[in-house]
């Protein structure tokens, strides 16, 4: 049962990396809506943390498909395979000519993958949460619920 726990430990620090990732890139884009920032920095920047993104949440998803939290891989599924047709036909990069075209599509995009990964993370925190209550009580029968689909 102690493999649960290090199991939803890791999916929390996955989560959170996905986050600050997120969160990074927001922060590139408003910085460039502001002037604060030139468009080849803040692309180049951008585009650092793509792919690891991209690779991260894949992992995740892969590992909730592997570990059988059949829930948690469909509500993932989706920002999976989208990551995927992006990278397939070459749209994942932001272009240097054409960021300022785009800021206002990408920052919407990059809002609703955070507030995505903000319920992603609640779901994480509380799973983790009845993996430990679940791992320091000893009878089978004093277990805590798991929420059924969770």
């Amino acid at each position: 049962m102690a493999w649960e726990v290090i199991l939803w430990v890791i999916f929390f620090i996955m989560n959170t990396a996905l986050i600050a990732s997120n969160l990074y890139q927001i922060v590139c884009l408003t910085d460039l809506e502001a002037d604060y920032m030139n468009p080849y920095d803040s692309s180049s920047r951008i585009n650092a943390v793509i792919i690891p993104e991209m690779v991260l949440h894949g992992v995740c998803c892969a590992l909730f498909l592997v570990t059988g939290h059949w829930f948690m891989f469909l509500l993932t599924l989706p920002i999976a395979i989208y990551s995927t047709m992006l990278y397939s036909k070459k749209r994942h990069l932001i272009d240097v000519t054409e960021v300022f075209r785009f800021i206002d599509a990408e920052k919407k995009y990059r809002i609703a993958k955070l507030a995505f990964y903000l319920i992603l993370f609640v779901l994480v925190i509380i799973r983790m949460v009845i993996a430990i209550v679940n791992n320091l009580i000893d009878d089978e029968e004093e277990r805590v619920p798991g929420f059924g689909i969770f």
